[in-house]
């Protein structure tokens, strides 16, 4: 005779309450078949008429069965009867049930919770939603999400339209554009940047098979976005029934300053951190001075190296922090300033060209004290070739030390700031410079700290962030 199995009280009482909870999942799902029924007064006979029937049904039933599962998971909160008030720590009796309905992206969920009133504090309380992690509104955290992966990559209005489409579900623009700024505020270079464990993780798949330490590359730029003043919120005065007026503020264009980390990988970047503000040079260097001493940065495991133009406040950031990185001057800058030089002292002719071709070689090759000798004993025909020949050789002997690229090559440096140009372009051009858009600079910088999580990867944590902002604002 074999030996009887023996079950655990709790796997007993485990396998109970499932099956309880399956029985009122039935009962749902036999309640939507009842509309469905009511739906098809013939039976469809395309796919596309089924598929378009069961979409337009869907929320009736993921809603009903999200419904069924948060009484049965949340019961003991639901029947509640006492609870400590979070104030006076007072024992408040619980007073009559109060539905309220919330949207969720499985479709609109009814919730049936107990309230709480203390007269002592005059406060009121809903111990079910601060359990269930409900949060203030209508629509619920993962529709907003939703709403701020679409609006990150396309403006409001063409948001809100696709969110119908796609969903089934009505959010307003004027909403999303107020969940957006809220998510957005007070975001910092350390609240969307990946951390360092996850860092490493990806430097360790670009070394993997490698002699060398992988070359890990800052690159630092601006990026013109257009703005307008905060005194454009104010409202305008007009008259009904008369032609509106242009409007009285001007836009202007300011320099959103950026950085991004990128890893080489072959012919290919590995983006690691980016950080896109409408901000001054200082503030930039506080960002970076923050990255540095979180130590997100393993400057032992990585080639550090930083590629800029010739910007003075650029450098002395980069020298402040990072010393020892390899510094290199954007050989595509250098380009610029020779055919300047070359269109002011010879015009559009042959000879310029060849003088081009060959002083970029010299530099390709890393010859730049040739560069700067044929610069200096070049004899200017005009006030203008004389000034564009001596900018251009302040620019090089200014940056000599940077510009010893046949050397870099070899390393496998970078020669040009491509990484931060290309970065520049997907997360502030692409969505901020839209026909017609001018941004509040706030509203410009919770775009781009938005833009920067979701690229960095790190748009989950920052919605983590602000989950914990409102349940700090609610208590």
């Amino acid at each position: 005779m074999g030996a009887a199995e023996v079950i655990s009280f709790e796997e007993v009482r485990a396998r109970q309450q499932w099956d309880t909870l399956r029985h009122q999942l039935h009962e749902r799902f036999d309640q939507w078949l009842d509309t469905l029924e009511t739906q098809w007064h013939e039976p469809p006979a395309t796919l596309p008429e089924m598929t378009t029937t069961v979409w337009n049904l869907r929320q009736q039933l993921t809603g009903g069965i999200t419904e069924a599962i948060v009484a049965h998971v949340h019961r003991g909160e639901h029947d509640r009867t006492h609870f400590n008030c979070p104030r006076c720590d007072g024992v408040l009796r619980a007073q009559e049930f109060v539905c309220r309905t919330v949207e969720t992206m499985v479709g609109p969920v009814q919730l049936e919770r107990p309230y709480f009133y203390c007269r002592l504090c005059r406060v009121g309380c809903y111990p079910f939603d601060e359990a269930l992690g409900v949060v203030a509104g209508c629509k619920q955290l993962d529709m907003q999400q939703a709403v701020v992966h679409l609006v990150t990559e396309v403006p409001y209005d063409t948001a809100q339209s696709l969110f119908c489409d796609l969903t089934g579900m009505a959010c307003g623009s004027e909403r999303m554009h107020t969940v957006t700024n809220q998510v957005g505020e007070q975001l910092t270079v350390l609240d969307v940047a990946p951390s360092r464990e996850e860092i490493l993780r990806r430097i360790a798949s670009v070394a993997a098979g490698r002699f060398r330490r992988p070359v890990l590359v800052l690159g630092i730029d601006g990026a013109y976005v257009p703005t307008r003043p905060d005194s454009a919120r104010e409202p305008q005065e007009g008259r009904r029934h008369t032609r509106a007026k242009r409007a009285r503020w001007r836009g202007q264009w300011r320099d959103a300053k950026g950085l991004r980390f990128y890893l080489l990988d072959g012919e290919r970047i590995v983006h690691v951190l980016s950080w896109h503000q409408v901000q001054s040079d200082e503030q930039l260097g506080e960002a970076l001075k923050q990255i540095k001493e979180a130590g997100l940065i393993p400057e032992d495991q990585v080639r550090l190296c930083v590629v800029c133009d010739g910007a003075e406040w650029i450098w002395k950031h980069v020298q402040a922090l990072f010393p020892q990185a390899r510094q290199v001057l954007d050989y595509y800058h250098c380009a610029q300033y020779l055919h300047r030089v070359a269109k002011a002292h010879y015009g559009a002719s042959v000879q310029a060209v060849e003088w081009v071709e060959a002083t970029m070689t010299r530099l390709y090759l890393g010859k730049v004290g040739l560069v700067l000798g044929g610069l200096r004993r070049m004899q200017a025909q005009s006030d203008e070739a004389a000034k564009a020949i001596a900018n251009c050789w302040d620019y090089l002997d200014e940056h000599r030390g940077r510009t010893h690229y046949r050397h870099l090559r070899r390393g496998g440096y970078p020669l040009g700031s491509g990484g931060i140009e290309s970065s520049n372009k997907f997360i502030c051009h692409v969505r901020l410079k839209r026909s017609g858009a001018w941004w509040y600079e706030s509203n410009s910088n919770h775009m781009l700290a938005l833009r920067c999580a979701k690229y960095n990867g790190t748009l989950d944590q920052v919605f983590v962030r602000y989950q914990q902002r409102l349940r700090e604002t609610s208590e």
